[in-house]
């Protein structure tokens, strides 16, 4: 069984809200050692780590790394050195934690229907899923047709970012968290 997370304790310390802009430049300087004004995967990585001291999102390494992968592709750099656009520059640092927050509750989901716990789902993990499932995203017919719909390069499991393409598409919402972040949907 998943250990309960205490959701109002991670939204509070992910200052998403636009109104807490002095707090994300803080805690951006806080993951931004060398103060180059940058972050790559692996200060945002110690940065959850020592700084928000967020375990379970520190140990949900796939999620970090599609919330880095947007965030770090939604502007051009401005930056002369042409590397901004590889890192995640202050501009975007409030999307990362976002995303950062969006994939942490998709990650959730996952490890609840991956009953292996081998970070893949397969069609008897999926099934057996499904009361959990219809609540995160409403009724599913055919579990069967849902899972070969999701299994996009047809290897016989779900891996996360073909569970995350899905649960966007499906607005999947854990029924335990809290999505009072502050963020709007326009924000995604």
């Amino acid at each position: 069984m998943a250990k309960k997370l205490n959701w109002n304790q991670i939204n509070k310390k992910l200052p998403i809200d636009r109104s807490l802009k002095p707090d994300r430049k803080k805690l951006f300087r806080s993951f931004d050692p060398n103060g180059n004004g940058i972050l790559s995967l692996a200060e945002v990585e110690k940065g959850i780590r020592d700084v928000l001291r967020i375990d379970e999102i520190f140990d949900a390494k796939p999620a970090i790394i599609r919330a880095f992968q947007i965030a770090k592709s939604i502007t051009k750099s401005k930056r002369p050195d042409d590397i901004g656009d590889d890192y995640i520059e202050f501009r975007e640092f409030r999307f990362f934690l976002i995303a950062l927050r969006q994939y942490f509750e998709y990650f959730q989901a996952f490890e609840r229907t991956d009953a292996s716990g081998d970070r893949r789902i397969n069609l008897q993990e999926f099934v057996d899923a499904k009361p959990k499932i219809e609540k995160w995203v409403g009724k599913i017919p055919d579990m069967e047709a849902e899972f070969m719909m999701i299994d996009k390069n047809g290897g016989g499991v779900i891996l996360f970012d073909e569970f995350c393409e899905w649960a966007i598409k499906k607005r999947l919402d854990l029924e335990d968290d809290n999505d009072n972040t502050g963020a709007s949907k326009k924000d995604w």
